[in-house]
């Protein structure tokens, strides 16, 4: 009967320690997650400029769209945190989707080998930093649910495991585009 305490003092403080190390995991999970997204985002980065010098040359007149490429990439490459990253690539995006229909209004470079490989290359890096977002949300999910459920909350309040924030779309890019036929 002695031992009883004895035991009951140390399940308490192995479950501690099981909870604690998994708190940590979850959070280092995370960091893991978002330096995924940013290695994709660097190569998208490292795409775009080759992929803007190859069709400058070939649109005189549509100097406006390049230029708002190279914006929206600098604003991107300087965002800070989730919030700021996600409202910075849909910008992004955006103006990649009109260089890409600008494109296709100029056949020569419709058939650039260089432009339609460029295209390829950065068709392939959304899909991964698609990917990688979805891991990093999932990531920021378990670790926000363990943080907020009982009994672990209690170690995560003690020592200021703080929740994540996801990585979420603007509003506009939710929006259904217009499709025309004319």
């Amino acid at each position: 009967m002695a031992y009883i305490p004895l035991v009951l003092v140390v399940v308490i403080v192995a479950w501690f320690v099981v909870a604690y190390n998994k708190l940590v995991r979850f959070r280092n999970q995370i960091k893991n997650a978002w330096h995924q997204i940013d290695v994709q985002l660097k190569r998208r980065y490292d795409l775009i400029p080759n992929l803007v010098e190859v069709v400058k040359d070939y649109m005189a007149y549509e100097q406006e769209t390049l230029t708002k490429v190279i914006e929206a990439r600098g604003a991107a490459l300087s965002a800070k945190g989730p919030a700021a990253q996600a409202k910075a690539e849909g910008l992004l995006t955006e103006t990649l989707k009109s260089l890409f229909a600008v494109v296709e209004k100029y056949p020569e470079l419709k058939a650039n080998q260089n432009v339609a490989s460029l295209q390829e290359e950065l068709t392939g890096t959304e899909n991964k930093i698609s990917f990688a977002r979805q891991f990093y949300n999932d990531s920021v999910m378990t670790y926000n649910n363990a943080i907020q459920s009982i009994p672990t909350n209690f170690i995560a309040s003690f020592f200021n495991f703080a929740q994540e924030a996801y990585f979420e779309t603007e509003p506009e890019s939710r929006a259904v585009p217009k499709a025309s036929l004319r």
